[in-house]
């Protein structure tokens, strides 16, 4: 469960300034007052630039957490790419397009582990994980799929089944417990037990779909188990349960929303995870902020699952798409992201992993990449989840002007995933006001 610090309390907003508390009014009113905000006391931002967002009066806030603007909040690049495309045409998918097709081909050149392979662009990462579902189950001719019992991957019906499902009882759908060793299924297993315990949850979750007479579809999982709090997972699991899927005659599905476009020091997760997808999709940052998705996959899936269905989107690979798209590329390019993230994410790693031992609290550090998450506990000896904590030491950091936000099943941990430009003195900084907040937590 969230800690009841994690989100803004609606009862509070007596509390709230004036034109905060009527701008909380306004948008419970339109969008729901079940509608979410982060923080105890919500925050209106009205301008971004690189890792830095700001708000009405001009505070400045460095952001530790949105992958959305992966070369940065406003970047002009990114800028001049949608007004110039948009300027001189844009127009839906049943034309050809230069900037489509050019965009088509250097993403796919990113992941050779494909092999010839097609890309169908669409507008959310929910959108692609649909039609990569949909893709297994037509070249399979099965239903049944397994991922984790930490799992997220979107909010449509078929996808969001998925989400913090049971280990049984969702109709075509079975999950495995996360492998993380940090809470292991029981004490005192060696690196290759524990392997072997969490690969054979997943042979049980295949198997009892041909004890059911539910024809196996595939595994859809984030190649870095993003959304189950990052664990260091033992050594070729993921490989491992790969072919495990195979071997049943599943497609696997790896979901690179989160992990993908250098954000791991890799072009995509599964390339530090170390195992070859079908299929692959990916959104959120390749479009830095403007609605861009994709599935890729081998080409007997994608030719098959286009010939049958005849899938198009009105909104996804127009010409602007691909400008943007391109932009973000040359940007990540230009710059060596993926050495810039290797650098600053084993500086920001050791940094964390230093402050530590300081807080009973801090159970585990996890990283990959500009990826990071802090397991937050009652106490180190019992490994207890503490979400309130988490919640706490977000909105503890957030009065100090860096944000972050609770995640992993149990939301205990402080999730740390900055824009890709977030820099060494960036996260100099960031360590200084992280070491303040753990200090004054009291022991």
């Amino acid at each position: 469960m969230v800690g009841p610090t994690s989100y803004f309390d609606p009862a509070r907003a007596g509390e709230l300034d004036p034109r905060t508390a009527e701008l909380v009014r306004r948008r419970a009113a339109a969008l729901g007052p079940a509608y979410r905000l982060f923080y105890r006391e919500p925050l209106e931002f009205v301008r971004g630039e690189g890792a830095h967002l700001f708000d009405a009066d001009g505070n400045d806030y460095l952001d530790a957490y949105n992958n959305v603007p992966s070369v940065g909040h406003a970047h002009p690049r990114v800028v001049a790419a949608i007004a110039e495309q948009a300027a001189r045409l844009n127009t839906h998918t049943r034309y050809l397009s230069e900037p489509t097709v050019a965009y088509a081909e250097r993403l796919l050149a990113t992941m050779p582990e494909l092999g010839e392979a097609h890309v169908m662009f669409t507008c959310t990462g929910t959108e692609a994980n649909e039609v990569a579902m949909q893709m297994a189950r037509m070249a399979t001719g099965g239903r049944g799929f397994i991922c984790t019992t930490g799992a997220y991957h979107g909010n449509s019906e078929l996808v969001g089944a998925l989400t913090d499902a049971p280990r049984r009882g969702r109709p075509n759908l079975n999950a495995f417990d996360v492998p993380d060793p940090y809470r292991p299924p029981r004490e005192g297993l060696t690196a290759e037990q524990l392997g072997e315990a969490y690969l054979a949850d997943v042979k049980s979750a295949i198997d009892d779909f041909a004890t059911a007479g539910v024809p196996f579809a595939g595994m859809l999982l984030c190649s870095i188990l993003a959304n189950e709090g990052l664990p260091d997972m033992p050594p070729r699991f993921m490989a491992q349960a790969a072919a495990l899927v195979r071997e049943a005659g599943g497609i696997v599905i790896l979901d690179e929303v989160q992990a993908g476009f250098c954000r791991t020091g890799s072009w995509w997760g599964y390339q530090v995870t170390d195992v070859e997808p079908d299929i692959v999709t990916m959104g959120k940052p390749m479009g830095n902020g403007l609605p861009l998705a994709a599935c890729a996959g081998r080409r007997d899936l994608v030719e098959r699952f286009r010939a049958e269905t005849g899938y198009f989107n009105t909104f996804s690979s127009t010409p602007v798409h691909g400008a943007v798209g391109m932009a973000v590329l040359d940007k990540l390019e230009d710059r060596n992201i993926r050495a810039h993230v290797t650098d600053v994410g084993a500086h920001l790693l050791r940094g964390l992993e230093s402050i530590a031992p300081s807080c009973d609290k801090i159970g585990d550090v996890r990283g990959r990449g500009l990826f990071f998450g802090i397991e937050w506990v009652v106490d180190r000896e019992s490994r207890e989840p503490d979400p309130a904590g988490a919640g706490a030491v977000c909105n503890a950091l957030r009065d100090r002007g860096f944000l972050t936000a609770p995640a992993g099943p149990s939301h205990n941990q402080v999730k740390i995933r900055p824009p890709l430009v977030f820099d060494r003195s960036m996260a100099d900084a960031f360590l200084e006001a992280f070491a303040d907040v753990v200090a004054a937590v009291p022991a």
